[in-house]
C-alpha cells in the first residue's frame, strides 16, 4: 500500500539551563537528545503518540525498553499523565514495574489506544516480522487489539522483502513440535529449534516452543501465513500483516516516520 514519508525537522533548543543541562533537538513536545543512539531517538519520538489518559500496549524488546524508559521519564515529568499500559510479556511487564509505569490488562482494558514496539524486518509496505524476543503471541493480540500499531526501528531492521535479513519465527505446541520441521521444511523453510543460553529449548510466556525458519525467498508472505496458521499445532507466527499504521525509523541524523494510507 503506499505510504507517504516525511523526517522530523528539528531545531537547537537555546535554553540551557539547570532544567536542561545537555544540548537538544525538539519536535512539539518530544525531545530527541544529541548522543542517542537510532533505537533511542524513534522511541523518544514514539513518545508523543501516547497522550495522556491513553491505554499503551508497551512492546518487547530492545528497542520497546528504550520506550518503557522514555514514556517513564515522560510520566515522571508530567509530559503525560494518567497512562497505563498493556504489557505485551512477562519481560514487558517486570520493566514497566521497575520503571513505576501503570499497568492493566485486556480484561481490564479490552480497547488498546496505541501499542508500541519493536520490530525484527520492515518491509517497503510496512509489513514486519517480529518475534526474535520470543513473545510473538502475545505481541499480536495486544497489536490487533489497539488502534494504532506504531512500530519504531533503526534503519537496519528495513528490507526490501519480508525474511530478508530474519528468520520467521513459528510458536508450536511442544506436544507434537518433532512432526513440524519437516513441515515448515515443505514451505521453503529451514527449521531451527529455538534454545536458551543453557542449550534447552526456549519456551514462551505461553508455554510452547519456536521454530526460527529461514526462507531463501519468501515471494507471498500472506501465504505462507495462511498455510502455517492452517497447521495443527502452530500456534503463532512472526508475520504482522496489516497492522502496522506507522513506522518510525530511527537514523543517525533523525527519525524517519513512514505511514499506512
Amino acid at each position: 500500500m503506499p505510504q507517504a514519508r516525511r523526517r522530523f525537522k528539528y531545531r537547537k533548543r537555546r535554553d540551557r539551563g539547570a532544567d536542561n543541562p545537555r544540548p537538544c533537538f525538539w519536535r512539539a513536545d518530544c525531545l530527541i537528545f544529541i548522543g542517542l543512539n537510532p533505537k533511542q531517538r524513534a522511541a523518544e519520538a514514539a513518545v508523543t503518540y501516547g497522550q495522556s489518559g491513553m491505554i499503551v500496549g508497551l512492546g518487547t524488546g530492545s528497542t520497546a525498553d528504550f520506550f518503557l524508559q522514555a514514556l517513564a521519564a515522560a510520566l515522571a515529568s508530567g509530559r503525560v499523565r494518567s497512562i497505563r499500559g498493556v504489557p505485551t510479556s512477562k519481560q514487558s511487564e517486570r520493566r514497566a514495574i521497575e520503571l513505576a509505569i501503570p499497568l492493566t490488562t485486556l480484561a481490564e482494558s479490552p480497547a488498546v489506544d496505541v501499542t508500541i514496539d519493536g520490530a525484527d524486518e520492515v518491509d517497503p509496505q510496512l509489513e514486519l516480522i517480529k518475534g526474535l524476543g520470543g513473545a510473538l503471541l502475545r505481541e499480536k493480540v495486544v497489536a490487533q487489539n489497539s488502534k494504532k500499531l506504531v512500530i519504531i526501528a533503526d534503519a537496519g531492521k528495513v528490507v526490501s522483502r519480508l525474511g530478508e535479513r530474519s528468520p520467521l519465527p513459528v510458536e508450536v505446541t511442544v506436544f507434537g513440535h518433532e512432526v513440524q520441521p519437516a513441515f515448515l521444511k515443505s514451505l521453503g523453510a529451514e527449521p531451527t529449534l529455538r534454545r536458551n543460553a543453557a542449550g534447552e529449548p526456549f519456551v514462551t510466556d505461553n508455554g510452547n516452543y519456536i521454530y526460527d525458519c529461514r526462507f531463501a525467498r519468501m515471494d507471498d508472505p500472506r501465504q505462507v501465513e495462511a498455510k502455517l496458521k492452517a497447521r495443527a499445532g502452530v500456534v503463532e507466527t512472526g508475520l504482522f500483516l496489516g497492522l502496522a499504521r506507522v513506522v518510525l525509523i530511527g537514523k543517525d541524523d533523525g527519525v524517519e516516520t513512514r505511514e499506512r494510507k
